[in-house]
């Protein structure tokens, strides 16, 4: 769980940097990430295992979803207003 978390940590992190990916929300992709690397890191610390994956997941998946959900909410507030825009005008 900790490697799957840690994947798609990088891949929110990587494809919420892409405009064209964001086409696909990767912000999906970074609160799944939380979720395994919390579960991940809850069930390693339980057995006595080192945390250091599951943590690092957890972090890029944060920043991740921060990131991509940021930009993709910033590219539909956009898409709202050049549709706003253009049904406005007199063709």
């Amino acid at each position: 769980m900790a490697v799957a978390g840690l994947v798609l940590g990088i891949l929110s992190l990587i494809g919420g940097s892409i405009p064209v990916a964001n086409a696909f929300p990767m912000w999906l992709f970074g609160l799944v990430g939380i979720i395994l690397s919390s579960i991940a890191r809850k069930k390693a610390k339980a057995a006595g295992q080192p945390t250091g994956m599951a943590t690092a997941g957890l972090v890029l998946s944060i920043i991740g979803f921060v990131f991509a959900l940021s930009l993709f909410l910033l590219c539909a507030v956009c898409a709202a207003g050049a549709v706003g825009t253009l049904g406005s005008m007199n063709w």
